[in-house]
């Protein structure tokens, strides 16, 4: 955070547990978003109706945005829980969690959709997992259900590959602001464009657009030895975590500030599961700056998200 000029971060942290201590270290320099628990091998509680209690539980420590996860891989998830129903943004336990957030004057960060990449592969049984298309129409239809809160869609809205279709989500709901994080996909995506395009879509909705990388940490990038999950096998000593997350940082600023062209840091294995004859797992896609105006720039790292917060 000191090395690329992170003031301020809000951090998905999985246990309340974890909040005091983490606070210990960085004090007032990092805020918390509300939660479910995936740990949880019970995912119909996890997930459903004793969200609310985990919710209140978030705010009671200060946080003052809610997550709804609403990517398609949670239809698997839910399907083994036995209730198909579980993940849907527009699902009872959500909506009552929405409601919730809407009388504690929170705000809602919503995940919908994945890349287009995926669709085409992992799910590409559109029977099971819906169009990308169909993911974004019950999203507008919660956007105009609760017209009086606040969303965030996370990771360029789920669709940085059709920046003309953001145009218009953006258009229709007043209440809709995006991120930018998921630094692999959005890096990826948005350098397929020309660079002018990426400009003026910045430009069109500075204000409304947010700063972020989604860094994914974990204490077992400092151990050795067998890892838990995928994030975590990406580094495996302190030295290696810190390059991990500066590159994501990296390549966002050097994207964002800058016109300089050349290959993203970030090893895309997307590459290959789209096109293995061309690319290897390894492999890493072009990266194309786009120079933002100073004034957009400094919108887009700090007053949009204070904006988002504010009463």
């Amino acid at each position: 955070m000191d090395a690329y000029g992170i003031g301020r971060i809000f951090s998905m942290t999985a246990s309340m547990d974890d909040i005091d201590p983490l606070r210990e270290v960085f004090g007032d320099r990092i805020a918390f978003i509300a939660f479910p628990n995936f740990r949880d091998p019970d995912r119909r509680r996890a997930h459903g109706d004793s969200y609310v209690d985990v919710v209140r539980a978030y705010h009671a420590h200060g946080a003052r945005i809610v997550k709804f996860w609403a990517a398609p891989r949670g239809r698997d998830f839910a399907r083994e829980a036995g209730d198909p129903t579980l993940f849907n943004l527009d699902s009872p336990a959500r909506l009552r969690t929405m409601e919730l957030a809407g009388e504690l004057g929170m705000r809602c960060m919503v995940h919908v959709a994945d890349p287009d990449t995926w669709f085409a592969t992992r799910y590409s049984d559109a029977s099971l997992y819906g169009t990308k298309r169909s993911h974004f129409d019950t999203l507008e239809a919660v956007l105009e259900r609760f017209p009086s809160l606040k969303w965030v869609a996370a990771h360029m809205g789920g669709s940085p590959e059709d920046l003309d279709f953001l145009d218009g989500l953006l258009s229709r709901h007043a209440n809709l602001w995006i991120d930018a994080s998921a630094t692999k996909w959005v890096v990826r995506e948005l350098s397929r464009h020309p660079p002018e395009r990426v400009r003026a879509f910045f430009v069109r909705w500075h204000g409304r657009i947010l700063f972020g990388s989604d860094n994914v940490t974990s204490d077992e990038h400092l151990t050795t030895g067998e890892k838990s999950h995928e994030m975590a096998k990406k580094a495996d000593s302190e030295e290696a975590a810190f390059d991990l997350y500066a590159s994501r940082y990296w390549a966002l600023r050097t994207m964002f500030e800058t016109d300089w062209h050349g290959e993203s840091p970030i090893a895309d294995p997307d590459l290959a599961m789209v096109d293995p004859q061309r690319f290897a797992p390894g492999d890493a896609p072009l990266m194309r700056g786009i120079a933002l105006p100073r004034p957009v720039l400094d919108t887009f790292y700090a007053e949009a998200a204070d904006a988002f917060m504010a009463d």
